[in-house]
């Protein structure tokens, strides 16, 4: 109890003092984190919005697949991103491992699936009320799939928030990838396994509640951003 009130007091302390060292770590975590999102979600969205609409062979395959893919293990990930990077590996040339790019790969690797399962789920429900209007105005696939994406935005932006939740808190795969570099590569997530390690309880809380204030910070905004749509004022 008492290493959880001084957490607390931890945490109130560095936000309150602008600490420098959070700001980098929480300015970091956030460009790593919505740089995998965004690519995962330009990949994810539009693959799901592709298995709504098209109807082929392997199309039952590739859904089970994607599903699967949800609960690969992150330090598997990590641990094939790391041999790919290497410089033993394929991509080794490019000089990538223990940067925030190679952090950046991995976490769309994981997040990936999990963008692209949400929105299928979403979109196949979508595509069935659709589906016979857009049929009867001769659409193309992109069509309708972009049809499904933009009338379906606030169904995705669920997808969007999953990935963006299982991203930033992830720890195993990034710490494979990028190290925990002092000013390099360390984010919230290996901060806090750092300095529990260490036995500096206070400070790894502290560090875990502006971790947990961060993603509801962006889940509100994100809400509200919606909300503020549907009642027509932007």
């Amino acid at each position: 109890m008492n290493d959880l009130l001084a957490g607390l007091g931890e945490a109130l302390r560095l936000i309150l003092t602008l600490d420098a060292e959070l700001i980098e770590i929480t300015l970091r975590s956030l460009r790593v984190t919505l740089s995998a999102l965004a690519v995962a979600c330009a990949i994810g969205l539009p693959l799901g919005g592709a298995l709504a609409v098209w109807r082929f062979r392997q199309r039952r395959f590739v859904i089970a697949t994607m599903n699967a893919l949800i609960a690969l293990p992150p330090v598997v990930v990590g641990l094939v991103v790391y041999l790919l990077l290497s410089r033993s590996g394929p991509l080794g040339v490019l000089g990538l491992l223990f940067t925030p790019a190679a952090m950046i790969v991995a976490q769309v690797v994981i997040i990936t699936p999990l963008v692209a399962s949400i929105a299928h789920q979403a979109l196949r429900d979508l595509w069935a009320v659709y589906h016979d209007l857009l049929i009867s105005m001769n659409a193309t696939r992109w069509q309708r799939i972009a049809t499904l994406l933009i009338d379906g935005r606030r169904a995705l932006l669920t997808a969007a928030l999953a990935g963006f939740g299982r991203a930033i808190g992830e720890v195993g795969a990034i710490m494979i990838v990028g190290g925990n570099i002092d000013g390099a590569t360390r984010v919230l997530t290996t901060a806090i396994a750092l300095e529990t390690g260490r036995g500096d309880f206070a400070l790894a809380i502290g560090l875990g509640v502006v971790l947990i204030g961060l993603s509801l910070t962006v889940s509100w905004a994100s809400h509200w951003i919606m909300r503020t749509e549907r009642r027509g004022t932007w």
